[in-house]
């Protein structure tokens, strides 16, 4: 088998799940979804071995105006030895109106100042004669391939993922807020896919993206996917447990509960792919609808959305597109990743998937 460079897993005939995928089987499926990366690799001055390996990612619910066209939101905290921005309040109100972004864990202030300055700059409102906003950013931490006390993520680099967000197909592996992440003691970083779910005559796209920093070798369920051997295989051993953060979109209208319910069921397909939710590791889960958005200004004091029956067959197959999907772009992240060296000359190999898979019988 051979290959132009890292693939998706399904490029090596693996199918997770029974759902069929989006077009580009990543979260920009679902319309209008934009996703935007800052890649960071250089070497720092100040000391040797010092280096640069991190970066941002930011994921966009829609093209306009996130602040005064909020959608729908949760979050659902699985293990929560991490560091975040914002959650509280989606958690309160239900609602998201900012950009969702991604860095390393000490570069959550300067995202958290650089998405507030755009957002700023674009809309003169608030804070004068509207409330403040809410923006969120989560984290994990890359310090075995990035200099992550040098803090080489700045403010612009934030607003520079917002403005390179499209909706074309989805940069994966060590890109973006992905760039120094490890996982399973392999390459990790970004990872995506999506599934489509009929309903009658609709039909409602559910996408995953993740940034995957969790897990050890010899926690990695790979035999579910080949039968191909991995003990002889390269592998690093982080002192930390690691984390993962898992953003969910869908067209399908939801309310912020339900979409609650949507978000617990990524926790499905981490655990397939051999996690445990470790006493360090941060695992969390940000969810939002595109259905429907809402103003942040109206003069009406009673509002209607819509929203999905419960009872309905759609909502458990909703639940299953949540799980197979983040699952799948866990395996994306992994897959799409290239051998890194960073820090102290510290290298961390792609899982060669390619060689393994092509041991299947």
């Amino acid at each position: 088998m051979t290959s132009n460079g890292p693939q998706k897993i399904r490029a090596y005939g693996v199918k997770i799940g029974h759902l069929p995928t989006g077009e580009k089987n990543d979260i920009t499926d679902v319309p209008d979804v934009r996703v935007g990366h800052v890649t960071i690799t250089r070497e720092l001055e100040g000391g040797e071995g010092e280096y640069a390996c991190t970066g941002v990612t930011a994921i966009l619910p829609h093209g306009g105006s996130l602040f005064r066209e909020k959608v729908a939101a949760a979050s659902y905290v699985i293990n929560g030895f991490g560091k975040t921005t914002g959650l509280v309040q989606v958690n309160e109100l239900g609602v998201l109106e900012s950009p969702i972004m991604l860095t390393n864990t000490f570069s959550v202030p300067a995202v958290t100042q650089g998405t507030l300055q755009y957002m700023l700059d674009a809309h003169e409102e608030i804070g004068d004669t509207t409330g403040t906003i809410n923006i969120v950013v989560g984290e994990c931490n890359d310090s075995h391939l990035n200099s992550i006390r040098r803090c080489a993520v700045q403010p612009q680099d934030a607003i520079a993922a917002i403005r390179s967000a499209s909706d074309g197909p989805v940069a994966e592996g060590a890109v973006g807020a992905g760039t120094g992440m490890v996982a399973f003691g392999y390459k990790g970083g970004i990872g995506s896919s999506s599934r489509v779910v009929s309903a009658g005559d609709s039909a409602y796209t559910v996408g995953a993206l993740v940034l995957s920093n969790f897990g050890r070798k010899e926690e990695f369920l790979a035999d579910r996917l080949f039968s191909g051997k991995v003990d002889g295989l390269p592998a690093v051993e982080k002192q930390a447990d690691g984390s993962i953060i898992m953003v969910i979109a869908t067209d399908a209208p939801l309310s912020d509960r339900q979409l609650l319910r949507v978000a617990k069921r990524s926790g499905i397909g981490l655990g397939r792919t051999g996690s445990h939710f470790s006493h360090g590791s941060g695992d969390i889960v940000i969810a939002f609808s595109t259905a429907q958005k809402i103003p942040h200004r109206t003069e009406q004091i009673v509002e209607t959305r819509l929203q999905l029956r419960e009872d309905q067959p759609v909502m458990n197959e909703l639940f299953a597109a949540a799980a197979e999907a983040t699952e799948e772009a866990i395996y994306n992240s992994l897959s799409q990743a290239r051998t890194t060296t960073g820090r102290q000359g510290r290298t961390v190999y792609a899982f060669p998937f390619e060689e393994l898979l092509a041991t299947r019988g």
